[in-house]
């Protein structure tokens, strides 16, 4: 039988906090969430925020907490919106006058200007007298149009848990979120190893928008033109491939399978069918996926504003009939809207198969049956939706019919690409609605968390998983509370749209992700809960599998709960093995049908794959 992909642990950072153990979902629902299950959110979130506090969690210290996560006005650890640098190319005209100005000898241009003379002032100085025109770059700086954005938690750096000097934000990110989807996993990664071969691993994570900021990208390109250098790591830290290449170098020593696989907002699901794929064919027994993205940086959103894909502030006005943006309400899909609201996040979730999950006492949190990527076919524009995204949705819905029956769809729920955008609004409804119609589903509802924690680009789908992992957990859909009406142009006769939290307590059996990005990059998933999961595996399995696998599960939860116990108090425990356990010719041993790696217990096979061997 086919391996299932399973859900053993899942970690990261986004807008509403921490994602392992279901903190940032519910932060989202806390109001229909009692004050003892918040607590320990409340305290993770404070601790992370470094706000002062005597344990007891006043009203104020959850207020500060509030106002300082979710979509929110941007805050200087992204940049000073209010005063973004730049520079205006001005040409100064002085006609038959002379302008005289002292110039260090280092900062002479190699091509002296012909109108120039020069004279020196001493060894140093130098003296320029020039007329006609001097072209001049006068600084200056501009209020940004849009104000909004998802922004993690206000006060949290990751970059101070570890020794992150010249690291990207993004990078940053990667390893506070996957040191967090590890950790919370409840079994040392030594043990893994122990129970797979070293290539047995596979590691898909990446950046869509890659690393772009001053340490990065953003200053490898920008150094010329602001009089600095670049350094020798802006290059290297640019690659959009970094995250994963990160994991395997300083969170698990690993030689198995890596890269990441780009589909604009899509590439969450991208890199998920990856991993997902090589489990079920046997290539890998665990699977490491996730995305990090950190785009809140002017001059990336800017490429975003002139396309006319944010929510500015002069936009939401209009909407509003108001002088000042509602921050909080930037994101506001399928209702009318005006343009997505720029985030960062960092998700990865740890995927294995069924035999390892259930031999080493796993978590079970859900499982994966398939990803469906499809792209739009010709179209007028690059950057519209077109028809790739009804076959993700259509192939999506029909595998869960396959799986739980057709009346079990009732049972299911989407979490929707829902940007905020007019044209989403539209064409997402109408496939969502077309297909629920189809499938005879009468009131499909229909979640979207780009409403609390920004549009974060290839993280995105990240996002809308930990989210609904948390609704198994906790019974309720988070509704999209920053709209008050559904748009009159949206399709829903099939669908319920929520705009409150809906109580659904342990009735849904799975749940459909669908994302959708530029150029045609369309991307839909199956998730299963993690009741209707167990049911497969006990079924595959048989009874005494699962008896043994929850007698072993018992200390793998209370060391993954320890975790959460020592993150919520503060005591960050980041994995960061920077130069520990290097290997290099001197550690290998080479057979005619095996390779052995000092570092690891268990020897790679060199011998054939035998699906190959009737070609041989």
């Amino acid at each position: 039988m086919a391996k299932l992909p399973v859900i053993v642990s899942f970690g990261g950072i986004n807008a509403a906090g921490r994602s392992s153990f279901h903190h940032s979902y519910k932060r989202m629902v806390h109001e229909k969430l009692s004050a003892a299950t918040m607590a320990n959110t409340w305290q993770d979130l404070a601790n992370k925020m470094q706000i002062k506090h005597d344990g007891a969690l006043s009203g104020k210290v959850v207020e500060q907490i509030l106002a300082g996560t979710l979509v929110r006005k941007i805050e200087p650890a992204c940049f000073d919106y209010q005063r973004v640098p730049y520079q205006h190319r001005a040409p100064l005209k002085v006609g038959d006058e002379r302008i005289t100005f002292a110039l260090s000898k280092r900062k002479l241009p190699n091509q002296i200007p012909d109108a120039w003379q020069v004279e020196e002032i001493d060894n140093r100085t130098v003296r320029i007298t020039t007329s006609g025109e001097l072209d001049v770059l006068l600084p200056d700086t501009y209020q940004f149009p849009v104000s909004s954005a998802g922004q993690i938690p206000a006060g949290f750096d990751p970059g101070s848990l570890y020794n992150s000097r010249f690291h990207p934000r993004g990078l940053k990110l990667t390893v506070y979120g996957a040191s967090d989807a590890l950790n919370a996993m409840g079994i040392d990664w030594a043990d893994v190893l122990n129970h797979i071969k070293p290539d047995e691993v596979s590691v898909y994570a990446g950046s869509a928008l890659a690393q772009v900021d001053d340490d990065s990208l953003g200053g490898l390109i920008s150094a010329p033109y602001k009089g600095g250098r670049a350094s020798t790591k802006m290059m290297a830290l640019s690659l959009a491939e970094m995250p994963a290449d990160f994991i395997n170098s300083y969170l698990i020593n690993s030689v198995g399978a890596t890269g990441t696989n780009m589909g604009a907002c899509a590439s969450f699901l991208y890199n998920l069918r990856q991993g997902l794929h090589d489990i079920k064919a046997g290539r890998a027994r665990v699977a490491i996926i996730g995305n990090a993205e950190a785009p809140v940086v002017a001059e990336v959103m800017e490429g975003f504003r002139v396309m006319g894909a944010l929510a500015q502030d002069d936009e939401l006005n209009n909407i509003d009939g108001t002088t000042e943006p509602n921050n909080r309400r930037a994101c506001r899909p399928f209702s009318e809207n005006c343009g997505f609201t720029m985030a960062e996040s960092a998700q990865f979730v740890v995927l294995m198969d069924d035999e390892l999950a259930l031999a080493l006492g796993a978590n079970i949190h859900g499982s994966v049956p398939d990803v469906f990527i499809n792209a739009d076919a010709n179209k007028k524009s690059i950057s519209a939706p077109g028809v790739g995204n009804w076959v993700t949705m259509a192939k999506a819905t029909a595998l869960a019919e396959a799986i739980l029956g057709r009346d079990a769809l009732n049972d299911t729920f989407v979490q929707a690409h829902g940007t905020g955008t007019p044209q989403n609004r539209v064409t997402e409804s109408s496939i969502l609605n077309e297909v629920a119609k189809h499938f005879g589903i009468q009131s499909w509802p229909v979640a979207a968390v780009k409403s609390y924690v920004g549009h974060s680009m290839g993280a995105a789908a990240g996002d809308q998983l930990v989210a609904s992992l948390g609704v198994w957990q906790y019974g309720l859909i988070p509704g999209i509370k920053t709209i008050d009406h559904i748009a009159s142009d949206v399709h829903q006769s099939h669908l319920n749209i929520l705009q409150d939290h809906l109580e659904v307590g342990d009735r849904m059996q799975a749940c459909i992700l669908n994302s959708k990005g530029f150029g045609g990059n369309n991307a839909s998933a199956l998730v299963l809960s993690p009741a209707k999961t167990k049911t497969l595996l006990q079924n595959k399995h048989g009874e005494a599998a699962m008896q043994a696998w929850l007698q072993n599960n018992e200390s793998v939860a209370a060391k993954a709960a320890a975790y959460d116990s020592a993150e919520c108090a503060g005591e960050a425990q980041v994995i960061y093995q920077f130069g520990e356990s290097v290997m290099d010719d001197e550690h290998i041993e080479l057979t005619k049908d095996s390779l052995k790696l000092s570092e690891f217990t268990r020897s790679v096979s060199l011998t054939i794959d035998p699906d190959l061997e009737g070609y041989l």
